[in-house]
This record gives structure tokens, C-alpha cells and sequence, in this order.
């Protein structure tokens, strides 16, 4: 016979989950529509996409010999970094 174990919580503290917002007691969310959280808000800077650099690259089509895209692959990642340096040495800047 196997012993079953109470389906309650034993203790009278009630079962929170961290990561779920809605399981929290009321008075530990903050009430986000207050003009201290709506002001922060308002002045948040928001980001999208990648970083951008002052000069950007530009995405370009080029043919290369099998052989010499699979030398460059084999140094592992930034390979295309690698041809990008070749490519200026060989053009001397």
C-alpha cells in the first residue's frame, strides 16, 4: 500500500510560481499604469534590429572558386570576415 500525499499545501502560505506573473500576490506587482511607470516608459529608448556600425558593409554577389571559399570555411567562423581582409590587403588598403 502505497502512502498518498496531500493534495493541499500544508502550510498557509500559497503556491507562487516566480516566473508567472499572475500567480503573484497583488501587492507585489507594481501597477504599471501610474504616471511614474508611464512616464519611464515614455522616455525608454527602444532599439530594433541589428547595431549599426558608422560605415556599414555592403551585401554583395561574388563568384569564387570552390577551393578557395572551402579554404576559407575550414578556419571555422568569420570566413567572410577573413575574405574581407584578404580582399582589402589585395587591393592595399
Amino acid at each position: 500500500m502505497t502512502a498518498k500525499l496531500p493534495a493541499t499545501n500544508p502550510s498557509s502560505e500559497p503556491l507562487m510560481d516566480d516566473d508567472d506573473p499572475a500567480s503573484m500576490p497583488d501587492d507585489d506587482i507594481p501597477d504599471l499604469s501610474t504616471p511614474y511607470w508611464v512616464e519611464r516608459f515614455a522616455k525608454a529608448k527602444v532599439t530594433r534590429g541589428r547595431p549599426k556600425e558608422l560605415v556599414t558593409k555592403v551585401s554583395t554577389t561574388i563568384r569564387l572558386d570552390p577551393d578557395v571559399l572551402a579554404a576559407f570555411k575550414a578556419g571555422g567562423p568569420g570566413w567572410q570576415s577573413r575574405i574581407n581582409d584578404a580582399l582589402r590587403r589585395a587591393a592595399g588598403l
